[in-house]
């Protein structure tokens, strides 16, 4: 496989568990967009290095297009296939777009504006393949407005800014699917309870400045109710309840703990000991899907005590 295909899987496979959450999970979530199971990408996101070899492994014919189309989704019912390049969405023209060169705006500006159109109105959606065009009509399906990423880094980096979630290569490397689908579905919990928006009301800094001062309870806030209501999106999803235990009993030992732990965020063995708590919880629910008190919150403002929350390990 080279690397484009090796990278086009590995985004794909992020994609695919985001639908997967993103539609079992829309009645939790109170912004919705219309879902198609497209996963889109711009030349502009290549260097200039490989953008010549990018452009004809992916036959770009227009600025923005479908690296890949999730199986089973409103677009592969449709019939656009990956590697089509998008002309037109619903009313949304890609030309259109601004965005300055060398930078994703253009394909940010896309997503945003698809996400933006009616939850459940079919569109037309144009096309080129192999230098023909093509039109086709898509039935989206209402599903929680957020998009998904991958970022090819060395690092262990995850994280949400309201509208999108980024995965960090090495997850999709080294974890499993479902444990992958724990860490996603963590990251998406941070959206659909806009910690971001209710962060910053709170004046919070981010960065390496979240481990000091007054921000500390406010992400750790923020940070255990992601990971309780990630259990939920999980459970919702049919994976494994325990994923979410077996990332960390994983993931913490060697990378957050001791000079790795970040002060943000609480210690992973009591991370463990809450999601425990909440997962004896659910077991005690039948009705699918479960919605949580926690996302009725969404809308108020972060008061910082973390403590009420957290279980500690004994």
């Amino acid at each position: 496989m080279g690397e484009f295909e090796a990278i086009r899987q590995a985004d794909m496979k992020v994609a695919t568990i985001g639908w997967r959450l993103v539609t079992a999970n829309a009645a939790l979530c109170d912004r919705l967009e219309p879902g198609t199971g497209l996963q889109l990408h711009t030349l502009e996101q290549f260097d200039t290095a490989s953008r010549g070899a990018a452009r004809a492994h992916f036959g770009f014919a227009t600025p923005v297009a479908v690296e890949g189309v999730v199986a089973g989704s409103p677009a592969d019912h449709a019939g656009i296939k990956a590697d089509d390049s998008l002309v037109r969405v619903g009313s949304v023209e890609i030309a259109a777009l601004a965005g300055k060169p060398m930078t994703t705006d253009r394909l940010v500006a896309a997503q945003l504006a698809i996400a933006a159109l009616p939850a459940d109105e079919p569109m037309v959606i144009e096309v080129i393949r192999a230098g023909a065009a093509q039109r086709f009509t898509l039935q989206p399906i209402p599903v929680c407005r957020s998009r998904f990423e991958l970022r090819i880094a060395p690092d262990w980096s995850a994280s949400a800014d309201g509208t999108m979630v980024q995965i960090g290569s090495r997850f999709v490397e080294e974890y499993a699917d479902d444990q992958l689908a724990a860490v996603i579905a963590h990251e998406l919990s941070h959206n659909i309870l806009r910690h971001r928006v209710r962060l910053e009301e709170r004046g919070a800094n981010f960065g390496i400045l979240s481990g000091f001062g007054a921000n500390v309870k406010y992400f750790r806030q923020t940070e255990l109710q992601a990971d309780l209501l990630s259990v939920y999106l999980l459970t919702n999803a049919d994976y494994p309840q325990r994923a979410a235990i077996d990332f960390w009993r994983k993931f913490g030992p060697s990378k957050a703990g001791g000079i790795f732990r970040i002060r943000s965020h609480p210690a992973w063995r009591d991370r463990i000991a809450t999601l425990e708590a909440e997962l004896a919880k659910i077991a005690m629910l039948s009705v699918r899907p479960v919605i949580p008190a926690l996302v009725d919150e969404r809308d108020r403002p972060l008061d910082g005590n973390w403590n009420a929350i957290i279980i500690r390990h004994r």
